[in-house]
């Protein structure tokens, strides 16, 4: 698959077309980016990313500014539309799972977990696919990809669980000042209350997830699902039979690991030798 083309075709236009309805009235109020980010809590360099169709601006983004500006609610229609752009069609339906999942539970063998990596992380990750991928479309993606880590700060809480690779801690993807961001942020996640982090070490002789990485979720009004992705290729599962098999292998898996406490302490360990 092309990935620059796994956003609906005409998504990119749209963004566009928003960014230059923020863009005018902004200068209609006479503002300039820094000033307009101060009064509704964003940054400049997303203001301009905004305004220039690179990143589809949040709900909040377009309510405050809609008031800031005195839009009369125009800015804001546009919410619908654009939370339907944020996410590339591929993983599209994975957002809408992880946003109605009540746990979650995911094992990573080759790099750390999506909902879990820092945005310079992620953005490493993207440059360095191959077929190259234009900056246009890395930054859509790692947008998209920072967008469904609302799911630390919803109500109620969901309760998140994480397996890691020893090696996913030590390979400095993006370079170790990136890696030591990312490990940062993996402490910072690991101890919120609703979120348990765990580390497989590499020396376990025995280990049930040699059959690669997964994800197992639970959405509030529907029965437990699984995802596997390989080489950009993803499958949901939902026959009941496959659930099960992945659910006690994710159990084992845990098991195996150090526990969240360990794994936090390992986690410190390896950031003191970055």
């Amino acid at each position: 698959m092309d990935d620059s083309r796994d956003w609906e075709e005409d998504s990119g236009d749209f963004l566009k077309m928003v960014g230059r309805q923020v863009k005018l009235w902004r200068e209609q109020a006479k503002l300039t980016q820094p000033e307009l980010g101060q009064r509704i809590g964003y940054g400049d360099e997303l203001v301009s990313s905004v305004e220039r169709g690179r990143r589809a601006p949040k709900p909040e983004f377009l309510d405050n500014a809609d008031e800031v500006l005195g839009a009369n609610g125009l800015l804001k229609a546009f919410k619908d539309d654009v939370e339907r752009t944020r996410f590339p069609r591929k993983v599209r339906d994975l957002a809408k799972l992880e946003a109605s999942a009540v746990t979650l539970g995911a094992y990573c063998d080759h790099n750390i977990q999506g909902l879990l990596q820092t945005e310079d992380y992620a953005r490493a990750l993207y440059q360095m696919r191959r077929p190259l991928l234009n900056e246009e479309t890395v930054e859509r993606y790692v947008a998209a990809r920072m967008a469904r880590q609302e799911i630390f700060t919803r109500w109620p809480a969901p309760i998140l669980s994480f397996v890691q690779e020893e090696v996913t801690l030590r390979r400095p993807l993006g370079g170790r000042a990136v890696m030591r961001g990312q490990l940062e942020r993996l402490l910072e996640l690991g101890r919120l209350r609703n979120v348990e982090i765990q580390v497989m070490p590499t020396d376990r002789e025995d280990h049930a997830g040699m059959g690669g990485e997964f994800l197992l979720l639970n959405p509030k009004n529907g029965p437990t699902v699984g995802r596997v992705e390989v080489l950009g290729f993803s499958r949901v599962i939902t026959n009941r039979d496959e659930v099960r098999t992945l659910e006690a292998q994710y159990g084992i898996i845990r098991a195996q690991a150090l526990t969240p406490r360990e794994s936090l302490a390992f986690i410190e360990k390896v950031l003191g030798e970055t």
